[in-house]
């Protein structure tokens, strides 16, 4: 039988959610967020969804995008995946030549991609003229057995909140996400400017729990927050955590993990993943006070098109 490539359709969501889930087990993958990814693509990203079935069954799929919020143009995404019970049926390959000849005809001079830090998955993208750059560590926590952290005391004049605390304005989270943003390291620099675009696809991501997304405010700034994304039932996913520049070496962000994590818990959330890369040494320090472990990694690799 023939792998199949082609773009997603509205019913294919509860096959690629199992997809995603066995493959990327620590990514939080829900059908609301799916359709959500091609419903509120911003139209320069040229995105496609991609899926590869195999006799009728899904068993790959890719996220392919321009990266429009770039300050270089050219550069691309591409992250495929194959179910575990599915690989060597070539449909890996497949997505992946495709999603390259989706990108090229848009404009994409360089490509980027996500591989599994093991000898397959690596072999895979040298075999198709993909470059090693750099290593992120995928790190999870046990909620149902970890010793979490005693809240941490604040200093004066600052004060925790929640996300949604900033329903009805939330452009301060804008503003905080952003100057944390362009700290990050990576290979694709980002620029947070475009305050509906973050809206459209940040703030009213189906995935983003602003009631345990936990924000430090003070001098009536958010100067420290952490942003979650779940699954609704047992899964959390730090999003993103930052400290702005001029607030950094007070422990904000960590006393804001520590109030997030506990409320997960409260809440019934099992297990708590996050990832960094592993040139990030000061969150790899604060996750492992926190007791994460390393589960998975993966390394960045990229191909510049002919």
């Amino acid at each position: 039988m023939t792998v199949l490539v082609r773009d997603f359709r509205p019913e294919d969501a509860a096959a690629v959610v199992r997809v995603r889930r066995a493959s990327v087990r620590y990514a939080v993958t829900t059908e609301d967020s799916l359709h959500f990814a091609v419903r509120s693509a911003n139209p320069a990203s040229k995105y496609r969804m991609l899926v590869a079935e195999d006799g009728g069954e899904v068993i790959g799929t890719s996220h392919v995008a321009l990266a429009y919020d770039s300050e270089e143009p050219g550069q691309a995404r591409v992250n495929p995946h194959v179910h575990p019970d599915h690989t060597g049926k070539g449909a890996g390959s497949a997505i992946l030549r495709a999603a390259e000849e989706h990108l090229a005809a848009e404009g994409a001079t360089t490509i980027f991609t996500w591989v599994n830090d093991e000898p397959a998955s690596l072999a895979f993208a040298a075999h198709r003229g993909y470059s090693p750059l750099r290593t992120a560590h995928f790190q999870r926590l046990d909620l149902t057995g970890a010793t979490l952290p005693e809240p941490l005391r604040l200093p004066e004049g600052c004060a925790l909140a929640t996300a949604a605390d900033f329903a009805d304005d939330p452009r301060p989270v804008f503003e905080a996400d952003a100057e944390a943003t362009s700290d990050e390291p990576g290979d694709i620099s980002t620029t947070l400017d475009d305050y509906e675009d973050w809206l459209n696809n940040t703030w009213h991501h189906p995935c983003l729990d602003q009631r345990l997304s936990t924000l430090v405010v003070a001098d009536g700034r958010i100067v420290a927050f952490t942003l979650v994304h779940t699954d609704g039932d047992t899964t959390y996913l730090s999003a993103m955590t930052g400290t702005l520049r001029d607030y950094r070496g007070r422990s904000l962000a960590k006393a804001a993990k520590v109030d997030s994590l506990r409320r997960a818990r409260a809440a019934g959330f099992t297990d708590a993943f996050t990832n960094n890369d592993a040139r990030n040494e000061p969150m790899l320090a604060v996750n492992t006070w926190f007791g994460y472990q390393v589960s998975a990694s993966e390394v960045r690799h990229v191909r510049k098109l002919a």
